[in-house]
């Protein structure tokens, strides 16, 4: 048999998640010195522009919590009760005044019971049990007392049974007192691991009607019974000491059958042992004006209970978490539909984010970029890069930098970053062989990537370029450390796309120097080590210029502070603030090693410390250096101008001060 229900899935010809948006946020958020997984469940949690994130369902599902607190209180079924109760009273009262017929001996009698009755409405119900009204508009009301504390108390355990015993006959309460023993003899049975399959299906056969839930089988039905059974208690936790007594009280006239509270007792601790794990000592504070009865209170308090797990999901702040465990039907109960549709899109936008093959898993279980994401990132910021250079000068484009050399006469097949002119007779012939071989006729011919050929060009100069990068605690401390990341990463990207024969190597230096990987240097975290050893840095750059003795050295330094740290001959770290005499000696030796192995140099002083520039300018001046003072969101487009004209023009005049640079134009000048 087939069943069907409303969708709520969203439009079903909606195209796929784009994830372009999700992964500009993650770059830019590794880039400050999230991890990779760090940064996915930030995107997730802020969402989009035009999607959700988790915090703003968290927040509804939190305001939802509180205005179910703020409108309800637990005094429900005790009004109601006082109601009837005060109905019962009054109606006796003008019978027993309109009756003539009675003794007068009798009705002072009578008088004096009503007139005595305690203020205690669970008292009250209790002392008139044996009272015979004399009204039966009286009797009717009373009798509806225990009727109704009878559906309450069931109500509370099995949700729906308020409204499904309304008017029940006699007979209908007996089947249920059946369906409580044989309930209890099958969870007894359970507990002791004693009970079988075919005891659950015969006990559903019987008394299948009372469970709307539709369990499978036996731990299914004890999971709906104990969630709502946790939820009566606390209901009654929640409530004052005064209104817990009294209910209790009013409970044993529950269908004027005090065995039914017993049953229902033996089922609480028959589904306390088996569910344990249940939240049955909870409480809540329930301030508003609209009373709650005992089923009424349970339902909300289920309702608080699964708002509690969803908040939890929503927050993914325990191990193992992710986007699967939200419960979709849950958040559509308490949130409407729409929030379920936005759930399921970041749902649907994580496992895109992980199939898309932007994310990997190392080694060592940590997420990460993949180069794939890397490249994209760094095309990201040399588009940028690109613009404030175009928008500087507006003279050259920079997908046009680095132009072929003399064309050889030969060709072949186009590699990714290729920038040499097409052959486009082999191309046309290649794509014709193809189609041919494929059995593809018709008018046009269909290109390939497969198909395209690109003409040779001369070898043309390389550069082996060392980019040394300060990763002192001031970088971190005074904002530069992501525009330091994103420039690495810009001029990274440039050589390994448009200058592949470049040789790039990254040192990044603090107290102590390393080469780094571009990978590595853009998810390094903050370091807050003092120390800025320039000196161990250059000795790292001499040595990757002497590996590559037949290319152009190029020097690219972006600082922030004069050396306050170098190397010893045994390798230790020497550090001394203010700068020492022997750091700045080391340092400038090593310097004008770079200059008599041929580098161009080219400093990038961040801040506008007085003696910083001071200390830059003359070591600029004592290599024929330059130095460059840019904004940080200038830093990108400084150091790839830069590079780009030591690349292209190779000039003769590198004097300190103001320079030609690639496009034409001045260069930045010294502060």
């Amino acid at each position: 048999m087939s069943r069907y229900k409303k969708y709520a899935g969203g439009d079903p010809l909606a195209p796929p998640v784009d994830i372009a948006e999700a992964l500009d946020a993650i770059g830019e958020d590794v880039m400050s010195g999230y991890s990779p997984e760090r940064a996915m469940r930030e995107f997730l949690r802020r969402g989009g522009q035009d999607q959700r994130g988790l915090d703003d369902l968290a927040r509804q599902i939190a305001e939802r919590r509180r205005e179910l607190l703020q409108r309800h209180n637990l005094d429900g079924t005790l009004e109601q009760v006082r109601e009837l109760l005060d109905k019962a009273v009054l109606e006796e009262r003008k019978q027993l005044a309109r009756d003539v017929t009675m003794d007068d001996g009798d009705r002072a009698f009578r008088e004096m019971q009503i007139d005595n009755l305690s203020p205690n409405t669970a008292a009250a119900v209790s002392e008139l049990s044996a009272y015979d009204w004399t009204s039966r508009e009286a009797r009717e009301a009373y009798e509806e007392i225990k009727d109704l504390l009878g559906r309450e108390v069931l109500d509370q355990r099995f949700k729906g049974m308020k409204q499904a015993l309304e008017g029940a006959s006699d007979e209908d309460r007996e089947a249920i007192a059946a369906m409580l023993r044989d309930l209890n003899t099958l969870l007894d049975q359970h507990n002791r691991g004693e009970d079988t399959e075919a005891d659950f299906e015969e006990f559903m056969a019987k008394h299948g009607q009372y469970f709307p839930e539709n369990p499978q089988n036996i731990d299914e039905l004890l999971d709906a019974l104990a969630q709502r059974s946790a939820a009566a208690q606390r209901m009654l936790n929640s409530m004052s000491a005064e209104q817990r007594r009294e209910l209790m009280e009013l409970s044993q006239q529950a269908f004027g059958s005090p065995a039914l509270m017993e049953q229902m007792a033996q089922l609480d601790a028959n589904l306390q042992a088996a569910r344990p794990g249940e939240d049955w000592g909870g409480s809540e504070e329930f301030g508003g004006g609209e009373g709650l009865g005992l089923g009424d209170g349970t339902g909300v308090l289920q309702d608080i209970a699964e708002l509690d797990q969803l908040s939890e999901q929503l927050q993914q702040s325990y191990a193992g978490s992710r986007l699967d465990d939200i419960d979709l039907d849950a958040l559509a109960r308490q949130l409407g539909d729409q929030a379920a549709v936005d759930a399921r899109t970041l749902r649907e936008l994580e496992q895109a984010l992980r199939d898309s093959g932007q994310l990997e898993r190392g080694s060592d279980g940590d997420l990460r970029l993949t180069p794939k994401a890397m490249r994209q990132l760094g095309k990201a910021l040399l588009r940028d890069v690109a613009q404030r250079l175009s928008g500087r000068q507006g003279e050259r484009d920079l997908q046009r930098a680095g132009a072929a050399g003399d064309l050889s006469g030969s060709s072949r097949p186009w590699a990714f970053g290729d920038t040499e002119p097409w052959d486009v007779p082999r191309t046309i012939t290649n794509a014709v062989i193809r189609e041919v071989g494929e059995g593809r006729s018709g008018p046009g011919v269909r290109l390939t990537v497969d198909d395209i050929e690109v003409q040779e060009t001369e070898a043309r100069t390389q550069a082996a370029v060392a980019l040394l990068v300060d990763t002192s605690f001031s970088m971190a401390m005074d904002g530069r450390w992501v525009p330091m990341k994103r420039t690495a990463l810009a001029l990274h990207t440039l050589i390994k796309s448009r200058f592949r024969n470049d040789d790039l190597q990254l040192i990044s230096f603090g107290r102590h120097a390393q080469t780094m990987e571009i990978e590595k240097l853009t998810a390094l975290d903050a370091i807050w080590d003092k120390g800025t050893n320039l000196h161990h840095a250059l000795l790292l750059a001499n040595r990757h210029f002497r590996k590559h003795p037949g290319a152009q050295p190029v020097l690219l330094i972006v600082t922030d502070g004069e050396p306050t740290a170098h190397l010893e001959p045994g390798g230790e770290v020497w550090f001394s603030y203010p700068p020492h005499p022997v750091t700045i000696a080391k340092s400038v030796e090593e310097l004008e090693n770079s200059r008599r192995l041929g580098a161009q140099t080219t400093f990038f002083r961040l801040g506008d410390d007085p003696g910083l520039a001071r200390f830059i300018d003359s070591m600029a001046r004592r290599v024929e250096g330059r130095v460059v003072a840019p904004e940080l969101d200038d830093l990108g487009a400084a150091v790839v101008g830069s590079y780009l004209g030591d690349r292209t023009a190779r000039r003769t005049s590198n004097t300190y001060g103001g320079y030609p640079d690639a496009f034409g134009g001045r260069g930045w000048w010294a502060g």
